[in-house]
């Protein structure tokens, strides 16, 4: 079972993330849940949400304590919540920042994990360029699927066009393929 906990803020498509996410994984023939947690139910507040893949039917149903993958929104929330808490030093962890992982202040923490393993994407950024406004969640969902492997673009893709109306949809895609390309060239130059 690979695990995928969402950290970010009320307002930025946490839950949504983790749902479009699981149907990306469910129309590629996987088992799929996602759920969030909520602290305090208003704009800005932390939220988390989580995604359980697997080949098989999932029945655990408690919170992520220990994921494989971590997708952060909000890179404010690395000094104010332990977003940390749990992860392996070989998961995946994917940053929304425009900047890198030594400006985030969480360079000494980066080191244990293995090359490409600890990614930044200004997936705001690439949103407000594909939709005009700065919701992360599709572009993160490109980005982790280049990351990952676990889903495909064209899973992402696919769950997007299900969720959203056309116009919406498209500039999502768009947001998405665009964050994939980055990071798979992020990946293509630490590989190298």
């Amino acid at each position: 079972m690979f695990q995928i906990r969402i950290h970010g803020r009320g307002g930025q498509g946490v839950v949504t993330a983790a749902e479009l996410l699981s149907v990306a994984a469910f129309e590629e023939g996987s088992f799929a849940q996602a759920f969030p947690t909520f602290g305090s139910e208003r704009t800005g507040a932390p939220v988390v949400s989580y995604c359980r893949i697997d080949d098989r039917e999932i029945r655990v149903r408690e919170p992520i304590g220990e994921p494989d993958a971590l997708i952060i929104q909000d890179p404010t929330l690395l000094h104010q919540v332990d977003v940390f808490s749990g992860v392996a030093a070989d998961a995946y962890v994917l940053i929304n920042t425009s900047g890198t992982v030594a400006t985030l202040g969480i360079e000494d923490y980066a080191q244990r994990f293995p090359a490409g393993h600890i990614l930044t994407v200004p997936a705001s950024d690439l949103a407000r360029e594909h939709l005009g406004r700065p919701l992360p969640n599709a572009a993160l969902l490109g980005g982790f699927a280049a990351m990952t492997g676990i889903v495909s673009l064209a899973g992402v893709a696919a769950a997007i066009r299900e969720r959203f109306p056309a116009a919406i949809a498209e500039g999502n895609v768009a947001a998405a393929t665009a964050a994939h390309e980055f990071v798979d060239e992020l990946v293509g130059t630490v590989n190298a």
